[in-house]
């Protein structure tokens, strides 16, 4: 009997701010990839992600709520097997491929552990490659501050080094990376013609250290994650001063920010806001709320009913009280799932 085919898997991997998303999304849109599936994992309880990767009908899983190289890493192996089930079943469209974006604190040893040791995943997929983002502007300093960053580079089949649009990849962070892991491929995600070969390319998997028999993911003291939400009129000004006050004040900790926000010159349409360190990016406009972002009537003293904006901080020594006060002109707090 013949070995029954396997899908290909991929880690995408990479610090926050490093471009996962922007790199799935380029991939994604060639047609040779329709027939992916894409499972998200974001830190936090606020979900933003999947919403910039909605092209993919039917395939996009989010698993929110923490880091999938530790609590949840038992929700990947049940989502995958869910996905498996469901296209056997033919529940969902048939799927060739999978895609796990991490999130960017994610450790990819636990990751690779769990799709080997689960006997089903083990069966049914292989895995392509660990492809790791590093960030041509601050990667060198993220390298040396975050070993979790240091990990995701050093576990990676390919290294692809984003943003060299604003910054060369410099000896510095060359250097690094050669001490790190100098088995990898490396490419710039300018100069990448074929997004998708980055994620599925034909290279031999780079042969990866050696850990124990369930290797343990620790994040790096002074990590904090958490959202708040912002009510009332909210101008884009008034929001450029404050996330760039706290950008200009502690942009070094202010590792990632990315929420949405119902600016007060389009109320209609949403912005999805990102942030990293000191780089703040365009807004980008969704036609409309998220379907789960709806709670409650709108009014004239609620304008957008229950949809407050809503952003979640991932940063490092950076107290929560100091955030609030930068968003003190929005009516700021604290933010769980359970209490919208």
């Amino acid at each position: 009997m013949p070995e029954p085919e396997t899908l290909p898997t991929t880690l995408l991997t990479g610090f926050l701010g490093s471009g996962k998303t922007t790199l799935l999304r380029r991939a994604l849109t060639s047609p040779a990839l329709a027939d992916t599936a894409v499972v998200i994992n974001e830190i936090g309880e606020i979900a933003i992600d999947h919403h910039l990767v909605d092209f993919v009908e039917g395939s996009v899983v989010e698993l929110p709520g923490g880091c999938l190289c530790c609590a949840v890493r038992e929700d990947l192996a049940r989502t995958l097997r869910g996905l498996l089930d469901r296209r056997a079943a033919g529940e969902i469209r048939a799927f060739s491929r999978i895609v796990v974006e991490t999130t960017g604190l994610a450790d990819p040893a636990p990751i690779l552990y769990t799709l080997g040791a689960d006997p089903m995943l083990d069966h049914c997929l292989h895995l392509a490659g660990v492809v790791t983002l590093v960030d041509a502007v601050a990667g060198a300093q993220t390298l040396d501050r975050f070993p979790e960053a240091a990990r995701q580079a050093a576990l990676a089949d390919t290294l692809v080094i984003s943003k060299t649009d604003l910054a060369p990849l410099g000896p510095e962070l060359a250097s690094r990376l050669d001490r790190l892991n100098d088995r990898a491929r490396r490419m710039l995600a300018g100069d990448a013609d074929d997004p998708g070969a980055l994620l599925f390319g034909a290279a031999a998997r780079a042969a990866p250290p050696v850990f124990g028999a369930e290797p343990v993911a620790a994040h790096s003291h002074g990590i904090d994650a958490f959202a708040i939400s912002l009510g009332g009129e909210i101008s884009r000004l008034d929001f450029a001063r404050a996330l760039g006050g706290l950008a200009r004040e502690r942009g070094n900790d202010l590792l990632r920010v990315k929420g949405i926000v119902r600016f007060s010159d389009r109320p209609d349409r949403p912005a999805v806001v990102q942030a990293a360190q000191h780089a703040m990016f365009a807004p980008e406009w969704l036609d409309d709320w998220p379907a789960d972002w709806a709670v409650g009537a709108e009014s004239a003293d609620r304008p957008g009913g229950g949809r407050r904006s809503r952003l979640v901080f991932v940063v490092h020594d950076i107290p929560r009280t100091e955030i609030l006060a930068h968003f003190a002109f929005a009516d700021p707090a604290l933010w769980h799932a359970a209490g919208g």
